[in-house]
Order: structure tokens, then sequence, then C-alpha cells
């Protein structure tokens, strides 16, 4: 059977690519696990995914890994996925080194356990100089807290003299943001059903294309990825204007 990537278009890929990554736990209560072990084959479709972007061109991926709302959830839970992801930081430097991909994180990091904090630092500090694709991991992350950051940051500029409140506009606020130096993502992927934003990136996904999958993320592959590519380059953005006034402008 012949692979969808050769259907896409790479002169028409997407920039940014966000991602959901929803359905781990679900996935594992299908396999009668515990939900750890949805997270724990999770991993090797962030691997997968990182691979097939880099592989066809896309400059950024941005993966929501671990939301502020996750903190709520079984202390048993959060300490399983803290020691994963120190776990995959280590396990995964070759492979984001043998593929050329910086790593990059943002969210309120300093809640972080120190060992993590300390895992994570020494994997960035060690691709920073890859420059095939930034992959960046949402952590602790969510969006109204990183708008919340960004509105004291400008009040604090504001208060200062630094910034006159008429010169405040959309790009001071976005440069304001975690995801400053990056493109909006022009494609939103979620997996498992789900058909909401989950306090994920809620200023930069304004004019993004969504794209929904009723896979778990354990089970979302390379071939799932091309389907959502090629979906979205079969899409018309066109930014409020109208398709006559898009195709006068060819």
């Amino acid at each position: 059977m012949e692979s969808l990537k050769n259907k896409i278009d790479i002169k028409r890929l997407p920039q940014h690519i966000a991602v959901i990554m929803d359905g781990n736990g679900r996935w594992a209560k299908e396999q009668g696990k515990m939900r750890i072990f949805g997270h724990q084959n999770g991993v090797g479709a962030v691997r997968a995914i990182s691979e097939a972007c880099a592989e066809l061109g896309v400059k950024y991926l941005t993966l929501y890994a671990f939301s502020t709302e996750n903190w709520n959830r079984s202390q048993i839970e959060v300490d399983a996925l803290m020691r994963l992801l120190s776990k995959t930081m280590s396990d995964e430097l070759k492979t984001l080194t043998d593929n050329n991909i910086r790593l990059n994180a943002i969210g309120d990091l300093s809640r972080l356990p120190k060992y993590n904090y300390d895992a994570l630092m020494k994997t960035i500090d060690a691709t920073k100089y890859n420059d095939r694709m930034t992959l960046t991991l949402c952590l602790s992350y969510s969006g109204r807290w990183e708008i919340t950051q960004a509105a004291k940051m400008i009040a604090e500029k504001v208060k200062s003299g630094e910034l006159d409140i008429e010169q405040i506009d959309e790009n001071v606020f976005s440069n304001c943001l975690n995801t400053s130096g990056m493109p909006d993502p022009e494609l939103l992927i979620r997996t498992s059903g789900e058909e909401r934003l989950s306090n994920f990136l809620l200023w930069q996904l304004a004019y993004s294309e969504f794209y929904f999958t009723e896979k778990f993320w354990p089970d979302f592959g390379k071939e799932d990825l091309y389907l959502a590519i090629a979906d979205y380059q079969n899409r018309e953005r066109r930014f409020g204007k109208t398709s006559e006034q898009l195709t006068e402008n060819k």
C-alpha cells in the first residue's frame, strides 16, 4: 500500500504543528493495564511523530505533555509521569541528536521536581545547536496561565515606563508569550476523539486548522500524521477574506 507521505505537497507544509496527545489512559484501560502503561507507550508515538515531522521539513512541533490541571491527578500518577519524563529525557537524547532536533520546553517549569527540571535542562542544553526542527514540550502549562503571565509582564513594563499603553498591540502581546519567536501553529491535531482545546495555546491557535481523530495517542503513527497534513492541505485558509479575494491575489 502506497504511503500517504507521497500525497503531501512539501511546498505547502505547515511550518508549525501542535498536538494534544490524548487518550493514553483510555488506551491502557482497553489493554487491562494501569494508566501509566499508556503514558509509557505514548513515548513511542512522540518519537515516531517527531521523526516524521523532521523528515518532512516541519520546522516546529509543539506537544501538550502536562497541563497545570494535570497536577490535580492522583499523586501516584503524577509521580509516575514525572519519573517517566526524566527517563525519557535521557533515553531520547540520541534520537534528538540523530535527527538534528532541538528540544525546547514552555510552561511553569518551576513546579517540576528538581530531578525533572535538571534532566530537562540537560537535554535542552545538549540539543541547543540542532537546527532541523524545534520540538517544544508544554509542561505544567495552560493557555490561561500563559496569557495571565504575559499580561503581568506588560503591566510591569508599563509601570516601569518601558512601555506606553498606546504601544500595546498584538505583536507586543505575542512577544510576551512563552512561544515568542515561534510562528503560530497552522495545524492542531488532537487524538482520542475529544474535540476541545483543553486550555492549550489559546492565543496562538486563533487561525489554526483543527484536525481530530478517534485514535488514542499510543496508536497514532506516521501514516496518521500524513493523513492529518493531507487533510490540512485540502483546506482553504482565508484569514477573514473571501475565496474570490484569495483567487484574485494569486
